[in-house]
């Protein structure tokens, strides 16, 4: 019934402990304080001890993907991990490519996203083997928008016969849908944004890996 909300000071951040905010207290809950730590060179350890102090029943994190690791180390070091607190975040936070860095306090924790490099699907699976061979590292949701923008417009020009005119192209992606890594995606034709599914994910220990298992599936999500 109660959270905190840490995110990064910034328009993403912000955006989303807003909306946090108003789905979170739209079904009930209380947001009982709501902190926004700097973007640049972030020490996380006060906001975290402020997390504690509060004693929400959970607190929901957002970091750009590449600050995750410092966030768990330190989110550890108060025993967060440890206090009971439920830990929900955006899957940023537990990017696939940080997982094997951020170790063992990520596993439970609970996480919002559009891919997981362990979503079940034969197409997934060939991707994150492929990625991982030519990359050196793992795939995840930056690595799937790559593949899918490169497939979009491959796709689009097939349909225009090769014809690489803009508005033509443009005209060609309007409504177009396959199959991603991802899950089933399209083109919204009114607002040219992808239409996704997004997962709740859970951190768990997978083949000797750690991965983001999705359990729960919001489908044919509109930006």
């Amino acid at each position: 019934k109660s959270a905190v909300t840490l995110v990064s000071d910034f328009t993403a951040g912000i955006d989303y402990e807003t909306g946090f905010k108003k789905a979170y207290e739209a079904a009930g809950g209380t947001v009982i304080a709501s902190l926004r730590v700097p973007l640049s060179n972030p020490d996380f350890a006060p906001y975290l001890q402020r997390v504690a102090d509060a004693k929400p029943e959970s607190v929901f994190i957002f970091v750009p993907a590449g600050q995750g690791a410092a966030l768990m180390r330190q989110f550890a070091e108060r025993g967060l991990d440890k206090s009971g607190i439920k830990f929900l975040a955006t899957g940023d936070v537990l990017d696939d490519q940080l997982l094997d860095q951020i170790g063992d306090v990520a596993l439970g924790n609970i996480s919002g996203l559009h891919y997981s490099d362990a979503h079940p699907s034969a197409l997934n699976k060939k991707f994150t083997a492929d990625f991982e061979k030519l990359a050196g590292m793992r795939a995840n949701f930056m690595g799937v928008g790559g593949y899918d923008g490169m497939a979009l417009i491959y796709k689009a020009l097939e349909k225009t016969g090769g014809d690489t005119d803009g508005n033509k192209l443009i005209e060609a992606m309007k409504g177009m849908a396959w199959e991603s890594p991802r899950g089933p995606v399209s083109i919204d034709p009114a607002t040219r944004e992808i239409v996704q599914n997004v997962y709740l994910r859970k951190v768990e220990r997978v083949g000797g890996r750690l991965v983001n298992v999705e359990f729960a599936t919001y489908p044919d999500v509109k930006d």
